[in-house]
């Protein structure tokens, strides 16, 4: 299948630009012919990936077959909003909530009237002065409640999220619309790769000699961005409320912190400092799995939550570690077990911890001190989250399921524009025919045609 692929890659700093990048390189060893999009911001263009604005008149030479569209809830996917909308094509969700990243891009354009249209399109039902919320900087975990993608669903041939909890959380959204709820379909997300025993003890020792660690330490591990959404205030207190139990536990803080979050503060003046360990950021893959396959344990939390499956969890799966997780409607399916009763909450083997966020801080100190004493159930643990990791969530498995959506995708037909807020309808070619005679005769002609082909490709 010819397609064209809107989605970050690397260099940028992204979970998902890492693993689009290695899903396209799957995909194209399968056969399929893709032309990667991307900001115009990024520096370095590889073969095969261009700058989305050359993808209206390449689509117009020589027509895809389909767009994939790689949704984030960050800035790093602002560009791909205005082509989802023009060109409907097969929308993948990595988060089902994008309220963040819309309102953001909105907002900092100064777009306020347009946002509140979005805002009520997405929540017929919700007092229109909510929005305002948002317009007057109040937004703080407020974007949460409401997922603000109804306008991609409206639009897309058809939607992916990652993993059927995700899926029927969101199609819950759309009760009132059972025709864009059809059109919502899980996929799995894969990611990560088998340890040998030969690896984890080579990456066990260097990791433990580079932090001067013992190498009976019990380390504890955090992956992927440091901020308050990782509970990382709520994880060093416990790590320091468990330590007198463990004395060889060590914490290990992996990650760039984030901009609106003082790593140095929440460090600053804890007695349990010195066992704790803040190596940055992990550029490549083999730094990542390297340091997962180095812990005993790791602390996946997440909260509040935008519906996304942990790219850093399912690597410790991979690696066979013992993890904690909170208890999220769209990981229900995951088996897992409760650490204040220690019973699991299905027939299958628990493959993590899962911590209630309504009992947080308690169940976290249980889980932390059990895990940190028992290694045996941390191997017990390990090797069914090998095993489930295997099951469901290998990088193959997840291309078999993208050509399975690509596929009916691509035999959907695209949808009507008119049923979303006027102002994503419009290619605002007239403002542009408006505005282009005031640079003089010859910008003007030229300019003029450039707008027609882009209205009739629009």
């Amino acid at each position: 299948m010819r397609l064209a692929w809107f989605s970050p890659v690397p260099p940028v700093k992204s979970g998902i630009a890492g693993r689009s990048a290695e899903l396209v390189d799957v995909l194209r060893a399968r056969g399929h012919a893709i032309d990667i999009y991307v900001d115009d911001a990024v520096p370095r263009l590889a073969a095969g990936v261009h700058v989305a604005h050359d993808f209206v008149w390449r689509h117009a030479q020589r027509p895809y077959e389909l767009a994939v569209y790689q949704f984030g809830n960050s800035s790093h996917h602002r560009y791909e909003w205005a082509y989802a909308f023009r060109y409907p094509g097969l929308v993948v969700l990595h988060d089902t909530h994008l309220h963040h990243a819309r309102a953001e891009s909105l907002l900092r354009d100064l777009r306020f009237g347009d946002y509140r249209t979005e805002f009520l399109f997405d929540n017929p039902d919700a007092n229109a002065d909510l929005a305002e919320l948002a317009v007057n900087g109040f937004d703080s975990n407020l974007y949460y409640r409401w997922p603000l993608v109804r306008t991609l669903v409206a639009t897309a041939r058809m939607v992916v999220a990652h993993g059927e909890g995700a899926a029927e959380e969101l199609r819950s959204h759309f009760a009132d619309a059972p025709s864009l709820a059809d059109r919502i379909f899980s996929i799995t997300l894969g990611e990560g790769e088998a340890i040998s025993a030969a690896r984890e003890d080579a990456a066990r020792r260097t990791v433990r000699m580079r932090h001067g660690w013992p190498a009976d330490a019990v380390v504890f591990g955090v992956f992927g961005g440091i901020s308050p959404e990782k509970r990382i205030d709520q994880i060093l207190a416990a790590f320091e409320a468990v330590l007198p139990a463990v004395p060889s536990a060590r914490l290990l803080l992996a990650g760039a912190p984030a901009s609106h979050y003082n790593l140095a503060g929440a460090l600053a003046g804890r007695a349990a400092a010195e066992a704790i360990a803040v190596p940055g950021y992990l550029a490549t893959d083999e730094a990542l799995t390297e340091h997962i396959a180095a812990c005993d344990v790791t602390l996946n939390l997440r909260w509040p939550t935008a519906r996304e499956t942990s790219g850093p969890w399912l690597r410790a799966l991979a690696a066979g570690r013992a993890t904690v997780v909170i208890d999220l409607v769209h990981q229900r399916r995951t088996p897992s077990i409760d650490p204040r009763t220690w019973r699991p909450n299905q027939v299958d083997a628990p493959v993590c911890v899962a911590i209630d966020i309504l009992d947080e801080d308690h169940s976290l100190r249980l889980a932390m001190r059990r895990l940190g004493r028992d290694a045996a159930l941390r191997a017990d643990l390990g090797r069914a989250a090998a095993a489930w990791w295997a099951r469901e969530h290998t990088v193959e498995r997840m291309a078999d399921d993208y050509e399975r959506a690509m596929d009916e995708a691509r035999r959907r037909s695209a949808v009507p524009g008119s049923a979303v807020p006027a102002h994503l309808r419009s290619s605002h070619a007239e403002t542009l025919r408006a505005i282009v005679p005031r640079f003089g005769p010859d910008v003007s002609e030229r300019t003029a045609r450039c707008i027609d082909f882009a209205d009739d490709g629009l």
